[in-house]
């Protein structure tokens, strides 16, 4: 593809979808050839007209093998390639390979496809599989230059500033955000009411004095014996005992709302730690490759480069950062080989351009390179 930082890496083809195409595209050829080789034994050979039969025969190859090239180098496709979503373009623009390259991609691989016990086919998917670069191009692809991409999944390419650089806005991640809820506030309790006093007991009444037993009047002129004297005061009735003053125990206050959340303790943070030890503090927008490089305008925080001994890493693999929640996403940047994430021993594909949440002890596998994920407390 294009050079430019603005385009995704191009999706590479499978070794195993590329087996498939070339069977169905062998399988055809050879049909052709056999309904050939039975035309030219039943017009001319079995007549003993040998040369002319070797004609048709060769003219039918020729023209088979150049319908191809032309539809191989304008188109990039063929019959098999075609049922298998692939495409062949240039190894470094993208762009169709040209009637030429393909005449001699399809010449070499028609000469690998002759019944040698599979040993041509063989030692091409070999070179496939062994590719130092990562895409999976066999010698007859560096000979002529040519890359197997798969269409079905070839990213589209983001679109060029028109005035200046536009800060990146990963609508995925604000999706995948959860909506914060306001908490309901708690009800506060009623302060607790102060203990009963009991009422203190009603003072006494005073009785009231009994009755004066009736005296016999003495006679006249007598003395009066033990009587009170005319206009003394009559004996005071006894005071009722002082009321006890109730005491009230003092209300409990309730906690100042300003007190609430005084003790909590540091807030958490993720680190990504890399199996060569490299670790590193996510804060922010984080790229991680072979060499990465972010595009104008995007805030990033961290370039983490990581060696690849098999080139297996991306120039610019994937990115991690922060959601506005607090939430940690990665989002794979359309690497060659992919990424993987890893959760509890289950492995899953990570979409090109689609953000997904990691948790605490998730693993993410980019080529040879492994990722593991922690918060800290």
């Amino acid at each position: 593809m294009v050079g430019s930082e603005h385009l995704l890496e191009p999706p590479v083809a499978s070794v195993d979808r590329r087996f498939h195409a070339l069977l169905v595209d062998r399988l055809l050829t050879w049909g052709i050839f056999a309904g050939s080789a039975f035309a030219a034994w039943w017009l001319f050979w079995r007549e003993d007209e040998v040369w002319p039969g070797v004609a048709l025969l060769a003219a039918v190859v020729l023209v088979v093998s150049l319908v191809s090239a032309v539809a191989l180098g304008v188109t990039g496709g063929s019959p098999g390639k075609a049922l298998l979503g692939l495409r062949v373009v240039d190894a470094d623009t993208g762009a169709p390979i040209g009637f030429s390259r393909a005449l001699l991609r399809i010449a070499i691989v028609g000469l690998a496809s002759l019944p040698t016990c599979g040993l041509g086919l063989a030692v091409m998917a070999w070179t496939a599989i062994e590719d130092p670069e990562g895409r999976r191009r066999g010698w007859h692809d560096r000979l002529v230059g040519s890359l197997v991409i798969d269409r079905r999944t070839a990213p589209a390419p983001a679109p060029e500033a028109a005035d200046g650089p536009r800060p990146l806005v990963n609508l995925t991640a604000m999706r995948l955000a959860p909506v914060p809820t306001p908490a309901a506030p708690a009800p506060t309790p009623p302060p607790p009411a102060p203990p009963a006093v009991p009422a203190p007991p009603p003072p006494p009444r005073p009785g009231r004095p009994p009755a004066p037993e009736a005296t016999p009047r003495p006679p006249a002129g007598s003395p009066a014996v033990d009587s009170p004297a005319a206009g003394s005061p009559a004996p005071a009735a006894p005071a009722p005992p002082p009321a006890a003053r109730p005491t009230h125990a003092p209300a409990a206050r309730p906690e100042h709302p300003a007190t609430v959340g005084r003790h909590l303790g540091p807030p958490s943070r993720w680190r990504l730690t890399a199996d060569t030890g490299e670790s590193i503090v996510l804060d922010g927008l984080v790229l991680l490759g072979r060499n990465p490089e972010g595009r104008p305008g995007e805030p990033v925080r961290h370039l983490l480069p990581l060696q690849s001994s098999d080139m297996s890493v991306s120039k610019t693999h994937l990115q991690v950062h922060l959601a506005p929640d607090g939430t940690l996403v990665v989002v794979d940047r359309g690497s060659t080989n992919g990424s993987f994430l890893l959760r509890q021993g289950v492995s899953r594909d990570l979409t090109s351009g689609r953000a997904v949440t990691l948790l605490p002890g998730d693993r993410i596998r980019l080529g040879d390179r492994e990722l593991t994920v922690t918060k800290e407390d």
